[in-house]
């Protein structure tokens, strides 16, 4: 069959759930066997999120082919199990980079370059060029920020061009607010009303409304958007705050979401979607009465989507393992050696997260040394990695000004270094080792046993410096084991300390991997080494 593209529009205001809305729709296609892609435009003017502050967009994910991306694709793949990459997030700095590339090399032959066609041209050239593949029935296409925004025009205005030209093969789905006035304790349906009509004013009439909400909304109410929003009453659905993300696509189906869209794509939809082992996950979700206490330490603890994926990954371990995750939430810059007793002790597992700079970095070297001598289990990533080490050279070693040349380029020790390749380069954007990249583990390691025994990975990188191969065999000698590395350049990817119940770290970042039904192993056996722990807590 053609490609069907279904895009996704927000109103109202931002942050609705825009991107879990597309990822549980694409849920419920892939499980009625159908083959479906997500892709998000971004319409800021930076090339990627890679150089945004963790404050201002939360975390940067990073796709397989080393492409640093918006934090919906972890959605997508958390709730889809398929990999995206670069094409999957398209940002409006990327489209006028190409249009102007394109002009400088003189492909427009000398015309006057403009944002209709040329701009939207370009827009239009990247939704389908994913469907142009012949690898996907469906291409959901999220387009960011909200109706009325001046920067989305030109998607808003490339998706009513898309709508004429792909004729049945296109739907347009729409996600609004409807608020809850508590004062006069009523749902309001005018915010929708505008949004919907705002929408309309650029030439889209939406085929699909999705109403978030706080509270159940009433069937009259429901038909009354319907009659003003010119949509049929079918097709006005509702999404009620959910105790889990987890749930929406079982939401989604139980108001027949997917069966909309098949229907105005022009396919008849064929029995129920394929969802025993979704269903299977939420059930051990909702049964897990034991609860797992694991605190994360780290500098942007206050904005808890800068560790989207750490969150959602340690979440899915717990679940598998039968726990309620109890995630604590530890400032780095406030952990001290006065105060690591009182914060650290109560926890079963501490996970020391990644990052970049100095601020904060003390603190992770409290929790680290801590925990290595209270034999707590411990998991640090790339960053925290690199703090392992440091911690370890300092403490162990006797190397005390043992540093990374990241904190301290003058450092006697450094024992985390940048790597060879990245000395010449000055950007910023996009110049890191990025991607996924192969990982080959010690046989018979802890690393290796919580893959399953496998000694040969491929996990995601984000980093510019490394483990100091110079120092290798003083850390192996004294207990510390570089018990991965890639085969191809020979990088310490993976160290651990044996004789502990569970102290790993590494240099890549195994929770871009991790999704619903695949979680990721390392956080897996992670998750089992601090539930053990705990049990021998309360035996103790």
């Amino acid at each position: 069959m053609d490609t069907k593209y279904i895009f996704v529009t927000g109103g109202v205001v931002s942050s609705l759930g825009k991107g879990i809305i597309s990822s549980s729709l694409a849920n419920l296609l892939k499980a009625r066997g159908y083959r479906v892609t997500i892709q998000k435009f971004d319409p800021y003017i930076n090339i990627d999120p890679g150089t945004l502050n963790p404050y201002e967009h939360g975390e940067c994910y990073v796709t397989v082919d080393g492409h640093e991306a918006d934090l919906d694709l972890g959605h997508y793949e958390r709730f889809t199990d398929i990999q995206t990459t670069r094409a999957n997030n398209v940002t409006t700095g990327r489209i006028y980079q190409s249009v102007i590339d394109k002009e400088r090399r003189g492909d427009y032959l000398g015309k006057t370059v403009q944002i209709v066609p040329h701009i939207t041209d370009e827009i239009k050239r990247n939704v389908k060029m994913l469907g142009n593949t012949g690898k996907f029935d469906f291409v959901i296409t999220e387009i960011g920020g909200t109706v009325g925004d001046i920067e989305s025009l030109p998607f808003i205005e490339s998706v009513r061009q898309l709508r004429w030209e792909l004729g049945d093969d296109c739907v347009c789905l729409h996600l609004t607010y409807v608020p809850y006035i508590r004062a006069a304790k009523e749902l309001k349906t005018k915010p929708t009303q505008h949004s919907v009509k705002q929408l309309q004013e650029v030439g889209i009439q939406p085929d699909i409304l999705v109403l978030r909400t706080e509270k159940v909304i009433p069937p009259d109410m429901l038909h009354k958007i319907a009659r003003f929003c010119n949509v049929a009453p079918e097709a006005v659905i509702q999404s009620v705050d959910a105790p889990s993300i987890y749930e929406v696509p079982v939401m989604m189906h139980a108001q027949h979401l997917d069966e909309l869209v098949l229907r105005k794509a022009g396919i008849e939809p064929q029995g129920e979607p394929h969802m025993e082992p979704w269903l299977d996950f939420l059930s051990k979700m909702k049964s897990a009465e034991d609860v797992v206490t694991i605190g994360l330490v780290g500098k942007y603890v206050e904005l808890q989507d800068a560790y989207k994926s750490i969150n959602e990954a340690l979440f899915q371990a717990a679940t598998y393992n039968g726990r309620r995750l109890d995630l604590r939430y530890i400032h780095s810059e406030r952990l001290t050696d006065a105060n690591a007793d009182e914060l650290l002790s109560p926890l079963d597992g501490v996970i020391v997260a990644p990052g970049f700079g100095q601020r904060g970095i003390e603190g992770k070297f409290v929790a680290l040394r801590w925990c290595r001598e209270h034999d707590v289990p411990t998991f640090g990533i790339c960053l925290g990695m690199q703090c392992m080490v440091i911690e370890f050279a300092r403490n162990v070693l006797g190397l005390h000004e043992a540093n990374s040349t990241e904190m301290n380029p003058s450092t006697p020790h450094p024992v985390i270094d940048l790597m060879e390749g990245q000395k010449t380069i000055c950007n910023m954007g996009g110049t890191m080792r990025l991607g996924a990249y192969d990982c080959a583990l010690r046989e018979g390691s802890a690393a290796s046993r919580a893959y399953g025994g496998a000694t040969h990975v491929s996990e995601r990188h984000r980093h510019r410096f490394e483990f100091n191969s110079d120092y290798r065999s003083r850390f192996e000698e004294a207990g510390m084991k570089c018990v991965g590395e890639n085969p191809a350049s020979s990088l310490v990817e993976v160290v651990e300390i044996p004789g502990k119940r569970w102290y790993i770290g590494t240099q890549y970042h195994p929770e871009y991997s991790s999704t619903v039904l695949s979680p990721n192993p390392i956080f897996l056996s992670f998750l089992r080494a601090a539930i053990a722990y705990r049990d021998e807590k309360h035996e103790s």
